[in-house]
C-alpha cells in the first residue's frame, strides 16, 4: 500500500482520523479555499476593462448595400458581426484555399465572424463567397472599422457650439460607411 503525505492546503482528514476539530476544521460541504486555481486567477469581467458605466461591445449590426440572395431567392440584408479573436485571424492562414490564393483570406475570415445574416440558419465562408462584390467590400471595410479601431464611434466637437458628441462610423444605415 502506498502512503502519501498531506499537501499544504489540502482538506484535513475527517472525524475519527485524529484530525483537529474546531474552528479551523472545514466541513465536507464547504469548498476548499486555500488551493489556488492552477489556471491562474479568474479573468476580470469585460465591463471592468471599459470606462465606468460602460460594457465592452462585442457584436455590431450591419445592413448590406445589396443583400445576399439565397438558393430560394430570399434577400438577406441585416446581419451581425462579432469582434474577431486572434484565433479567427490565424486559422484561415492554414486553409488550403487561402494558401493558394491569399485574396480568399477575407472570405474565410468574414465567414467566421458574421454571426447572423437575415433568416439564414448559419453563416459560413460559402455564403460570403456568393455575395455581391459591393457587399463583400462593405463587409471588409466594416470588419476593419470594428476590429482595427476597436469601435465604430468617434468623438467629435461641434465647430459652432464646441459641444462634444459621438458620430457613428459603422454605416448603420444603407450608404453610410
Amino acid at each position: 500500500m502506498r502512503r502519501t503525505t498531506a499537501r499544504p492546503g489540502s482538506l484535513p482528514a475527517g472525524p475519527g482520523d485524529g484530525a483537529a476539530q474546531g474552528p479551523l476544521a472545514q466541513s465536507p460541504a464547504q469548498p476548499e479555499q486555500t488551493v489556488p486555481d492552477p489556471r491562474g486567477p479568474a479573468p476580470a469581467p469585460a465591463a471592468s476593462a471599459a470606462p465606468a458605466g460602460q460594457t465592452l461591445r462585442t457584436e455590431f449590426p450591419f445592413e448590406l448595400p445589396r443583400g445576399y440572395v439565397d438558393d430560394s431567392g430570399t434577400v438577406h440584408r441585416h446581419g451581425v458581426m462579432r469582434l474577431a479573436t486572434a484565433r479567427d485571424e490565424l486559422i484561415p492562414l492554414r486553409d488550403i484555399r487561402v494558401q493558394e490564393n491569399p485574396a480568399y483570406l477575407s472570405v474565410v475570415l468574414l465567414g467566421r465572424v458574421i454571426t447572423r445574416l437575415g433568416t439564414l440558419p448559419m453563416v459560413h465562408d460559402g455564403v460570403v463567397e456568393n455575395m455581391f462584390a459591393s457587399d463583400l467590400a462593405f463587409l471588409q471595410d466594416f470588419y476593419r472599422q470594428v476590429n482595427a479601431e476597436g469601435h465604430t464611434r468617434a468623438g467629435v466637437t461641434c465647430p459652432h457650439c464646441e459641444q462634444p458628441f459621438e458620430v457613428e462610423l459603422g454605416g448603420s444605415r444603407l450608404g453610410e460607411s
